[in-house]
C-alpha cells in the first residue's frame, strides 16, 4: 500500500530494502543514455529518503547497478538537527541556517550541520526533541529538533 506523500522511484536491487535511508546525489554520467532516467531521477538532489515499500514487480537493466534496478516507494526522512532555542517551536517554519563554526571546535558539529538539509532550505519543525547532548562551543542556546522539508 502506497504511503501518503511517498514517491515511486527506481533503486539498485541490492539497495532495495524497507527502512534503508539514503541521500540522493543526482544522476551519474551513465544515466544520460538510459530510457528509465526520468523514473530514477525524480527525487531532489541532496535530500535524505527512506524506503517504505519495495515493489517486487519487474527489474530493469541498469548501467550503474550490476543487478539492475527495481521500483520502490520512498518518503523524505526527517532530519535531526540542533537549532537556536528561540526558533525551536513545534510546527514553526524555519529557514535552515547552521551556526558558522569549524568542525574541530565542537563535539556537536554534525548535529548542527546534518546531512540532507542545506543552508537556506525551508523546513518545518515537526518535533522538539530536547537539549543538545553537549554545550555549544560558541555559547549558543540550542535545542535538538526534527525537521521536514
Amino acid at each position: 500500500m502506497m504511503e501518503l506523500d511517498s514517491t515511486i522511484t527506481l533503486i539498485g536491487v541490492r539497495l532495495a530494502k524497507v527502512g534503508l535511508e539514503f541521500i540522493f546525489k543526482g544522476p551519474a554520467p551513465e544515466c544520460e543514455e538510459c530510457r528509465f532516467k526520468n523514473s530514477c531521477m525524480n527525487l531532489s538532489t541532496g535530500r535524505k529518503y527512506r524506503i517504505v515499500n519495495v515493489r517486487t514487480s519487474t527489474q530493469h537493466n541498469c548501467y550503474v547497478h550490476d543487478e539492475g534496478v527495481q521500483a520502490v516507494e520512498v518518503v523524505e526522512s526527517p532530519i535531526i538537527s540542533a537549532i537556536e532555542s528561540k526558533k525551536a517551536f513545534k510546527g514553526s517554519k524555519v529557514v535552515f541556517e547552521p551556526p558558522s563554526c569549524k568542525r574541530g571546535e565542537c563535539a556537536i558539529y554534525d548535529l548542527c550541520h546534518p546531512v540532507g538539509v542545506e543552508f537556506g532550505d525551508k523546513c518545518t519543525i515537526s518535533e522538539v526533541i530536547g537539549d543538545t547532548p553537549e554545550e555549544c562551543a560558541k555559547g549558543l542556546s540550542l535545542k535538538v529538533v526534527e525537521l521536514k522539508h
